[in-house]
Formats: C-alpha cells, structure tokens, sequence
C-alpha cells in the first residue's frame, strides 16, 4: 500500500514539475531529438500569422494580405519571441512588439526613450 502511494506521490510530482518547467525544457529536447533538421523552420505566411493574432490596427498584417504583397511573411524568429511574450505575459500585439523591442534596445545600451546609457555618449552639443 505505501509502495504504491509513493509511487502515485513521485509520479504526480514529476508531472507538477514537468508542466511547471516546461518552457526551459522544451529547446534542450529540440537540440537533442531534432539536430539534423535544427537549422530549418518554415516561412509562415501573412495569412497564417494574422490568423495567429499577429495583427492590430497599428500594425496591420490584414493590409499586406488585401495589396498582394508578395513576401513571405514577418521574421519567424520575431514572431516566436513575439508569441511567447503574448502567451508569457498574458499581454496584447502591440504590448508585446514594444516589450521585445524594449529587450531589444536595452541589450544594445539604450533606454526605452532612445537615448544612450552610456554615460560617455554624446547626445547635445
């Protein structure tokens, strides 16, 4: 009897950990089961990225798709950064797109307000 509730305790606790620790998970197991195939990712679409919510009235995919706009589509690598912040966040497109871009500048030394952190940066004369 204790055997098999320690067992069921040990089981349902990996799975609590396992679901609670999935995002850091996820691109060990991707590198490790898929590295012949790593360096490739489709090119997803207009359509298919506005039916994924990558759309607002500031940014309007919904427009490139009306005008025949003839590329492929948005940086997929953007859009999967800019998904997981949405999900993560819990956060809109657009509140999304300025948190990357925020993350973005912030590892180049710039503030949110575009000015340098440097302190030896020049910005009068």
């Amino acid at each position: 009897m204790f055997f098999w509730l320690s067992v069921f305790a040990l089981s349902t606790l990996l799975v609590m950990l396992t679901f609670r620790y999935r995002a850091a998970l996820i691109n060990p197991m991707r590198t490790l089961f898929g590295p012949r195939v790593a360096h490739y990712q489709p090119v997803a679409t207009f359509a298919e990225q506005a039916d994924a919510g990558l759309t607002s009235s500031t940014f309007d995919i919904e427009a490139n798709i009306r005008d025949g706009d003839s590329r492929a589509g948005l940086d997929e690598r953007g859009t999967q950064e800019v998904l997981d912040i949405m999900r993560r966040e819990r956060v809109n497109f657009d509140q999304a797109r300025l948190i990357r871009q925020n993350r973005i500048l912030a590892a180049h030394g710039i503030d949110p307000s575009g000015m340098p952190l440097d302190a030896k940066a020049v910005t009068r004369l």
